[in-house]
Formats: C-alpha cells, structure tokens, sequence
C-alpha cells in the first residue's frame, strides 16, 4: 500500500472499528439484497477495507469487485447505529485500488476522456456552444452538467427554457467535468484538482453568486466536497431549491405522480422538501409517494461507478424501483442519472410507467 493511501485509510481505522457487525445495514443494501453475501453489504466491506489497511491478504478480483459493487448510496449509513462513515471508508479503499493499478477497465477510459476532453463521454464539443451560450457577467450562473450536455440535452434545454420563460438574467460557465464520478470510483485528487481550480476559476471570472445545477451529482460534488479541494465564493443550489421558491403559473396536469428521490440529492446533499413543492404546485396532479421515500428512498443503481462497471446488477436495482411506483402514471425524480438507469429498469420489468425528470414536466406546464 503507497503511503498516502495508507495514510487515508488509517485515518478512518477509528471508524472501521466503531463498526459493530450488528447487520442493520443488511435490511437496506441493495447489492446485498441483489448478491445475498455479506462481502457485499457495508459491513463486509468495512471488513476488507480493514484487512487492506493491515495488509492482511493479497487483492484479487473477488475484492475489487465487492469494493465496486457499491452505488456509494448511503442508505447503510443511515441505518448504522454506529453512525459509521460507510460511503468515506469504501471511496478511500477504492483509491488504494487505483493507486494499486487496479482500477476497472470502463472507469479507466472514463478517466481518460475526462482527463482528455473534459467529460466522461470522449465528446470534443463545447457544451455551452451546443445549446447557443457563451459566458458573460452574471449574478446567477448555471451548470450544466456532462450528462445533460452530451446525453440528457432535453433536461439542459428545459433548464435553460424555464430561466428564459422566468426572465432570470443568467451565465453558463466555461465548464468542465465536476469530477463526481472520478471522486466516487476513488481516482487521484490531484486530477480532481484540476478540475475544481478550472470550474471555479470560470465561476469566479464572471462575478457569479448563486450557481444553479439540474445534475444531482454536480450539485452534490460542489457541494459537499468541492469545499474540501478549495473555498466556495458563491451559493450552490439545485434547480429544485431555486424554482421551489418561484413563483410558477403551470398548466393543468390530471394524472397520478410520484417521485423518486437521487440518493445524491436526497441523502447526500439533504434536499428533500423543494421538489416536493414544486409538484405541489402543479394543478390537478394525484401525488403519493413511494413506500420508501426521502431518507429511506431505494437506490436506483445508477451511481457509485455501478453503472460502469456492472450495469446488468444496476439494470436489477432499477427495476426493482420502478415496479415500487407502478401505482403512478408518471415517475418523477431530479437527477439524469436516475432518469436513464429508471429506464432501464422500466425496460427490463416492461413497465408502461412514464419517466421524467422533474425539470422537464415543469417546463412542459409553465
């Protein structure tokens, strides 16, 4: 183990020997419930990690994949009675795993296109470009996202519809990955250095104090760890939280809803009650919730690298999800990330339920 990873491993020992292996987080764990081992729950992870940092065993595949069969999403954490930082231990380990040379073949691509172009998709087009936007002065600044720039682009252009249609004076930036997926499969901080000092760089060129995002998992990286690589000078706030506070005359919409909340924007980042005022908003709209909801929502298997590297396991957790709303007419959430994996999951259970990025239903009714 290199020295600087072994660092930031022992620097959760403490943590790896709160835990308890009491098994609440079994009840929980959607790799536990779809692998049935307990290698594959948080408390066997807790315990390679451990043999990692005392060198007790060599690593082989078995390991590597049981660290990277993990959706980061935080849900064991939760339910740990110990309060054991889960998500921190398993992305420490994973970069020991890098560090090692043995980070995944579709992480390691991934990386090389962010560290390439910029984002996890080898694309060579500037995002702002594409949608007919340059970078000006502006109070208000928003980010639009790899996803939502190269494979979602309705939600980009939904956002950018609803700011136009409220008359908000806004900026895109000169953006580059926020480097959430390099975070999450455990990649070097330097790397993610340099695309922190270039986003922030471009945030601060333009005087912005509020920056809006539409991707979860944009938000929750400037958020939550972007702080940990260099000081915030303005305001991060989900396009849920800023429209939630806007005044919205929307269409009639009768049909039945519910919402899925991203573990990003849910249990990371604790946002919770905006997208539910926004669809409280919406006339004429039947909204129940799912059985597990806010805090106890289910992962939808899109996160954490799963995807990447084990895409028919995340195909098995969406579909459980999806059949969990099959009440409703439409599902909502408010992540592209979810968007995509709840159609696969909607595919793979063949489900007629409609699936929409909240952003894009408001812009349809306003």
């Amino acid at each position: 183990m290199t020295e600087s990873h072994a660092k930031e491993l022992s620097d959760l020992e403490k943590e790896m020997l709160v835990c308890t292996q009491c098994g609440y987080c079994r009840s929980v764990c959607p790799a536990f419930e779809d692998q049935g081992w307990d290698s594959s729950v948080a408390r066997g992870r807790v315990i390679l990690a451990y043999g990692m940092l005392k060198d007790r065993f060599d690593i082989d595949d078995s390991i590597i994949e049981t660290l990277y069969q993990c959706s980061t999403c935080g849900d064991c954490e939760r339910r740990c009675p110990s309060n054991v930082c889960i998500v921190d231990i398993i992305e420490k380990a994973r970069k020991e795993l890098v560090d090692e040379g043995h980070a995944l073949e579709r992480h390691k691509k991934m990386a090389e296109n962010i560290e390439k172009f910029g984002n996890p998709y080898g694309e060579s087009a500037s995002r702002a470009e594409q949608f007919g936007k340059t970078p000006k002065k502006a109070k208000v600044g928003f980010f639009i996202g790899c996803t939502p720039s190269y494979r979602n682009q309705n939600l980009a252009k939904a956002s950018f519809s609803i700011l136009d249609k409220l008359g908000e004076d806004y900026t895109v930036i000169d953006e580059v990955c926020c480097g959430s997926p390099l975070q999450r499969v455990g990649w070097k901080d330097e790397v993610i250095q340099k695309l922190v000092d270039n986003n922030l760089d471009s945030i601060e060129e333009l005087g912005i104090e509020t920056l809006v995002f539409s991707c979860a998992g944009c938000y929750n990286m400037f958020k939550n760890h972007y702080p940990e690589f260099r000081e915030l000078k303005f305001k991060p706030v989900h396009i849920t939280e800023y429209l939630a506070e806007k005044d919205l005359p929307l269409k009639e919409y009768p049909k039945t809803l519910t919402y899925h909340d991203p573990c990003h924007l849910g249990r990371h980042a604790e946002v919770y009650d905006a997208p539910r005022k926004i669809i409280e908003k919406i006339p004429g709209a039947n909204f129940i919730e799912m059985e597990f909801t806010r805090e106890t929502a289910r992962c939808c298997g899109g996160g954490g690298g799963l995807r990447a590297a084990f895409p028919e396991m995340s195909e098995r957790f969406a579909g459980k999800r999806v059949e969990s709303a099959g009440f409703a007419d439409v599902l909502l959430t408010s992540c592209p990330f979810c968007v995509n994996n709840l159609n696969v999951g909607k595919e793979f259970i063949k489900s007629d339920i409609e699936i929409k990025d909240i952003v894009e239903l408001v812009d349809e009714l306003l």
